[in-house]
């Protein structure tokens, strides 16, 4: 593959990471993995992939902190225009960070939609920067650092299981679409039938 197409997926990580992390409603897990994968198989620099990952999530962080900073706790309510479940997301976000504090900005890496409610309350509380960049950074690594060599160590499976999608003929890209689809409706069922037991 040509340098030039890995250094395009790079660009395509890190702008996917940031959206996922400043709240859109995509999924992550996959382009991560797909990261590893490519770099297992060479297609693509391992420690590159895991720095573009961690930079867009730090960015992401650090928008939302400044909202929160400048906003107070009024930037909630910015977070709930790209959420698909914004209610019980709000309320359990609180919970935890008041449970939790800086450690919160971990572990909400990994929870989808929550990133920008820990770091829009860490601006809003608000949380000293040097502190809140530690665990922002911290949380950031472990995010892009598990799931990227995830994919690295399963590359020669994730190839595999490519050429036998590509064998039946089955777009990449239809495949990706149509998973894309299924999580954003399940996503939306669910919200609704949260606004249907709460109503």
């Amino acid at each position: 593959m040509p340098d030039a197409l890995i250094q395009y997926g790079v660009v395509v990580l890190f702008v996917w990471a940031f959206a996922v992390q400043a709240g859109m409603p995509l999924p992550a897990v996959p382009i991560l993995v797909g990261a590893g994968a490519l770099s297992g198989s060479g297609r693509m620099n391992l420690v590159l992939a895991i720095v573009a990952a961690m930079g867009a999530t730090l960015g992401a962080d650090v928008l939302w902190y400044l909202l929160g900073r400048s906003l107070g706790t009024r930037v909630l309510a910015t977070v709930c225009r790209f959420s698909l479940d914004p209610d019980s997301l709000i309320r359990e976000a609180k919970e935890r960070f008041v449970a939790h504090r800086a450690r919160y900005l971990i572990l909400a890496k990994f929870l989808p939609g929550v990133n920008p409610l820990a770091a829009g309350l860490a601006g809003a509380v608000p949380i000293r920067p040097a502190r809140f960049l530690r665990y922002a950074a911290a949380g950031a690594l472990l995010w892009a650092g598990i799931w990227i060599t995830l994919g690295y160590l399963c590359a020669d499976v994730i190839d595999l299981a490519l050429a036998q999608a590509i064998r039946i003929k089955v777009p990449l890209v239809t495949v990706i679409a149509g998973a894309l689809v299924v999580w954003l409706v399940f996503k939306y069922a669910r919200r609704q039938c949260h606004r249907r037991r709460s109503s």
